[in-house]
């Protein structure tokens, strides 16, 4: 829900408070199985693995985005690509996260996390004007799987497109943000709806209301034991760094169910690594709050006053979560910005080829970034409007053109032009609505400071043509 600075920060207060009240050495679950009648041997109640099934099938599919010749593996390279998006495969390589020297995972097919699991049932399925051609959500990733598997090395030089970061980021937001804050953490913590007093399906050993709110726990991909760590440490176990800060029960292994850090995690511990902001503690401690509330029912329904608490916390979790996807995308628009000025410094082709391959890559982060905000269940709006039109659908390249729309065939139509100093500009405008619009903290790649006088420069060219 986009929100003033005043209310975000009332918001982190008052959950930095709840964060400090937990104690430090607080896990996410186990909790009791409470469901009333149960006669079977679980003893925990907690189940998330479907959605940390999810996040490795996204940290696949990135990796596959990568592996195309520019050609000639496009039909193999994109049927591999679609098996992972539509999953459900229990034989399914995982490739990644997986072992590395000195850390072993301890899942190696999609069969130990689970049979099920899929991207295509989950994924945001609404309209989806920040990509040409006026797709659906499902359509947009389609689209992009389709070229990526033609591009070598999965960027297009051509359009500026780093397929992996837009397929990660996008789909990041698609299938995680998307299904817990607008599913599992809204309609699904109504209260006739997954009730507390029933299963959550026949045959489960937990209950309706415990399992959804486990599964939106799933989605936002923190470990079991994240807030016993520091952000940078919750970093460096979501890079595979350390296997002893990973490896929480000691076995020698990481576990992908409950000791590995994913995407929307890692991206609010890589904004707390500044020092500003506490952003995966206040989520992680406000799941463990609303999870307790629950298992305090003891197979009951909730009361209104435990619903209305629940649903406290699921808005907390959504607010910081939604801020935490604006700080993304506001730091990627710091790098944009700083790209562009490589990129006029370039001594040669060689270094202009590189700084413009670095460019491709933080655009493509900040795109995907900025989809992921349009996929909650808050409608952005104006702010939508204006973040997709001075972003644009493809960044500005080496001869100015940029992507302008797409053709009857699915192919990139490139017919204007825009200079650097604009584009600039339209950075800056960026990070200044996100600023704004969402009360960001962190402010990772601050360029705002350059705002004024780039302005001025180009009001300065603007009249001396003019004259």
């Amino acid at each position: 829900m986009l929100k003033s600075k005043f209310k975000l920060t009332s918001v982190l207060v008052a959950t930095t408070l709840l964060a400090g009240a937990a104690q430090a050495d607080n896990t996410y679950g186990p909790f009791p199985v409470t469901l009333k009648g149960y006669e079977g041997d679980k003893t925990n109640s907690v189940s998330y693995s479907g959605q940390i099934a999810r996040h490795v099938l996204h940290d696949s599919l990135k990796k596959l985005a990568a592996k195309g010749d520019g050609g000639a593996n496009a039909a193999e390279l994109e049927a591999q690509m679609l098996a992972y998006y539509n999953g459900k495969n229990p034989d399914l390589a995982i490739i990644a996260p997986a072992d590395k020297e000195g850390l072993d995972v301890k899942q190696s097919v999609m069969g130990d996390l689970s049979g099920g699991a899929n991207l295509a049932g989950k994924f945001y399925n609404g309209a989806m004007p920040a990509w040409p051609g006026n797709k659906s959500g499902k359509d947009v990733i389609v689209h992009m799987i389709g070229h990526a598997a033609k591009a070598k090395g999965g960027f297009d030089a051509e359009t500026g497109y780093d397929w992996g970061q837009l397929i990660s980021k996008y789909t990041m937001g698609a299938v995680s943000y998307h299904q817990a804050v607008d599913n599992y953490l809204d309609e699904k913590m109504e209260a006739g709806n997954k009730p507390n007093s029933k299963p959550y399906k026949d045959g489960a050993y937990y209950t309706g209301k415990e399992h959804s709110w486990d599964e939106a726990f799933g989605y936002w991909g923190a470990a079991a034991h994240s807030i016993q760590l520091k952000p940078a440490d919750n970093y460096s176990v979501a890079k595979m760094k350390s296997l002893e800060l990973s490896d929480a029960n000691g076995d020698g292994m990481i576990d992908l169910k409950s000791e590995m850090v994913f995407g929307p995690a890692y991206y609010a511990a890589g904004a707390d690594k500044g020092g500003k902001t506490d952003y995966l503690p206040t989520i992680f401690n406000a799941f463990v709050a609303g999870r307790q509330i629950i298992t305090d029912a003891a197979g009951e329904d909730l009361t209104a006053e435990q619903l209305a608490a629940v649903q406290g916390h699921a808005k907390t979790i959504a607010d910081t979560w939604e801020v935490v996807l604006a700080e993304a995308a506001f730091k990627y628009a710091g790098s944009v910005y700083k790209d562009i000025n490589t990129l006029r410094e370039a001594a040669d082709d060689d270094a202009k080829a590189k700084a413009f391959r670095t460019y491709g890559k933080h655009w493509g982060e900040l795109k995907g970034f900025a989809m992921a905000l349009q996929t909650g269940k808050s409608n952005l709006g104006e702010t939508a409007v204006m973040l997709n039109e001075l972003i644009g659908f493809g960044p500005v390249t080496l001869d100015n053109r940029y992507v302008t729309g797409v053709d009857a065939d699915g192919n990139f139509v490139m017919d204007r032009r825009m200079s650097w100093n604009d584009y600039q500009l339209n950075m800056l405008k960026v990070q200044k609505l996100l600023a704004d619009k969402f009360g960001v903290s962190a402010r990772a790649n601050d360029q705002l400071a350059e705002l004024s006088s780039l302005t001025d420069k180009l009001n300065a060219e603007s009249n001396a043509e003019t004259d």
